[in-house]
């Protein structure tokens, strides 16, 4: 399960060597999809807010046709907080762990432990279906740092007013026969301070962002003959909307720059597990004697929705060589966020 989260997230960019099948989940019956939000919830935050970085080095903009491509990897920095979640019993109707622990492990815990979940749903004729099954641990250990990743290429072109238009474009990828994932973002900036007379003069520029991104990722889920789960045109889609306002303020010497903003995030995701799934439990009766086997088929049995939103600030600086620029800032938010890159920009 950690491999395909990973890969679902991530753009398939990093491995972990102890995978465990996304659909072993299901067994968990009503209560897999709170069971899943609870452990992916915050890879998905971090992606919104990682997202949303890394749309601007300067407020200043483009002089009419000039234009730049900038290469960044943005890095959201995941809260003490977020790498647990509370295992509240009363909140799962089929479920216990049997080490009577309460907490369990989110996706980006840096504890990579595995947690032994039962589940036991009674019949109508008194029996019990049981199963267990391994909830992964965390995926930081095979992360650089405890982040959520996303490198960016952007495209900015000078358009009359003084406005730049910037593209984030990442046409639809295979990274293997399971995994396509696309990309797709589109940003505009426009300089207020030339509404202002003589500060023109001035190194101090003065700009207003807002920008809005869509990712998508689908993976194709196999069957594995060795777990309780047989699938058949699984499929899990995930769907990502980001948008940014931002003000931000620069001073533009010849060879540094120093830049900041203050502004707004949002996203909202949807996760969706689709395809058809036989789940096969042992049938117990009620004195926990093991009676036979029994199979339940279930269709398209996880639709996630996430949300993130809240306030942003933003300090960096921007070295120029010539046409060349090295840059690096810092975002506080609720996943705070580094951002380094470099940019080649003309006019």
């Amino acid at each position: 399960m950690k491999k395909n989260v990973l890969i679902l997230l991530l753009f398939a960019s990093f491995q972990s060597s102890k995978a465990q099948e996304l659909e072993t989940i299901l067994l968990a019956a009503d209560d897999a999809s709170l069971l899943t939000e609870n452990y992916i919830n915050p890879a998905v935050e971090g992606l919104m807010y990682s997202m949303n970085g890394g749309w601007f080095t300067t407020a200043k903009t483009h002089k009419k046709f000039g234009f730049d491509i900038t290469i960044n990897a943005n890095a959201s920095f995941v809260p003490s907080q977020k790498e647990m979640f509370d295992f509240i019993p009363s909140d799962y109707t089929f479920l216990t762990l049997p080490n009577g622990e309460n907490e369990l492990n989110t996706v980006l815990s840096t504890n990579d432990a595995e947690t032994e979940i039962d589940i036991r749903i009674p019949t109508d004729n008194g029996n019990f279906k049981v199963a267990s099954f391994d909830m992964p641990g965390g995926i930081s250990e095979d992360l650089p740092i405890n982040a959520v990743p996303t490198p960016m290429v952007q495209l900015g072109f000078g358009l009359p007013f003084k406005t730049d238009i910037k593209l984030r474009l990442v046409p639809n990828l295979s990274f293997s026969d399971d995994v396509e994932a696309n990309l797709i973002g589109l940003g505009l900036q426009h300089d207020i301070l030339q509404y202002f007379g003589p500060l023109e003069k001035l190194p101090l520029n003065v700009s207003v962002l807002g920008a809005f991104t869509n990712m998508s990722v689908t993976y194709n889920i196999d069957d594995n003959p060795d777990d309780e789960v047989s699938v058949n045109n699984g499929k899990a889609e995930f769907d990502m909307n980001t948008w940014t306002v931002q003000a931000i303020a620069s001073l533009d010497f010849k060879i540094i720059t120093f830049y900041g903003s203050v502004g707004y995030n949002n996203g909202k995701s949807t996760v969706k597990m689709k395809g058809d799934y036989t789940l096969t439990y042992d049938l117990e009766d009620s004195n926990g004697n093991v009676i036979g086997t029994v199979n339940e088929s279930i269709s398209d049995p996880i639709n996630l929705d996430f949300q993130a939103n809240g306030m942003r600030a933003t300090l960096g600086t921007r070295l120029n060589i010539g046409f060349f620029k090295i840059f690096a800032d810092y975002t506080l938010q609720e996943y705070n966020t580094a951002s380094a890159g470099i940019a080649f920009s003309f006019r």
